[in-house]
């Protein structure tokens, strides 16, 4: 029984992960929350670790998979003698690189501190809102400043402006696809090139934190059977979950604005926030 309830809060928290690891309301911080409402944190702390970083591995493999025409094409065409230094796979990836440092550094300096005192509802509550008034602003303050529409054309000097705003997201509640998308809009990338710049820095920003927890949590060596078939469970339904979600957020957002993400932010904040003072956490 104690198996099955864990993997069903696994089926749960893999949704979860699915659904907000790509969109720009913070995967990390609904899952602070949804962990909290169904004690999920009651579990094994290394288990409980353990696993946020094997469900996001599953989710940035969402990722691999439907963009891995582009992600084969920037290996196939890698280097510059073959296409051109603007279209060299090396070009591309090391504009990844450039922007993956400022993110990385902070990463390395403030992580755990982040983890020790800002991984609670409340905190992440007062995140979402902030996040949500500073989609709001940049989306109408910079609408006209957005000219490039291929992720191509990002040059050295975007891509560390993106870099730097994304330094936001080791703050709970910010979101990492939020921090890029802003971060592209004021580099002077449309709503799409943004969202698909970030999509394609989360795979070696996620794979290589999500790697480096796990090995330094010890592998799966210290986990029971259950835990190890729940994690497993995870990976798949954040996998499956982010797969549809992708596609259907890029398509979205070729018709539509970001405000409704911005609204329900806010909207989720202020619901987080009583129900913290009212004591459900």
């Amino acid at each position: 029984m104690a198996t099955l309830i864990l993997v069903l809060k696994s089926v749960f928290l893999g949704i979860v992960e699915g659904i907000t690891e790509f969109l720009p309301v913070s995967s990390t911080g609904h899952l602070v929350i949804a962990e909290n409402l169904i004690g999920f944190r009651g579990e094994s702390p290394h288990y409980v670790e353990m696993y946020t970083y094997v469900i996001q591995l599953g989710a940035i493999c969402a990722v691999v998979a439907l963009y891995w025409d582009k992600i084969r094409a920037t290996l196939v065409n890698f280097f510059p003698r073959q296409v051109g230094f603007a279209r060299s796979g090396f070009k591309f990836w090391f504009t990844i690189l450039v922007a993956c440092i400022p993110g990385g550094i902070l990463g390395v300096l403030f992580d755990d501190l982040a983890e020790q005192y800002l991984f609670a509802p409340v905190p992440v509550a007062i995140a979402l809102f902030g996040g949500g008034l500073l989609m709001l602003y940049a989306e109408k303050r910079l609408r006209d400043n957005r000219a490039k529409g291929d992720i191509w054309d990002v040059s050295l000097r975007q891509a560390w402006t993106i870099g730097l705003f994304q330094c936001l997201a080791i703050i709970p509640g910010m979101s990492r696809s939020a921090s890029t998308i802003i971060g592209g809009w004021v580099a002077g990338l449309t709503t799409v090139a943004a969202t698909e710049f970030s999509f394609f820095l989360a795979i070696p920003v996620m794979v290589g934190m999500s790697t480096l927890k796990i090995a330094k949590l010890g592998g799966l060596g210290l986990l029971t059977m259950g835990e190890r078939l729940s994690l497993v469970v995870g990976f798949v339904i954040s996998f499956l979950v982010a797969l549809a979600v992708v596609d259907g957020f890029i398509a979205y957002l070729k018709k539509k604005p970001m405000r409704i993400f911005a609204l329900y932010r806010l909207v989720f904040a202020v619901i987080v926030l009583g129900a913290g003072l009212a004591g459900f956490f």
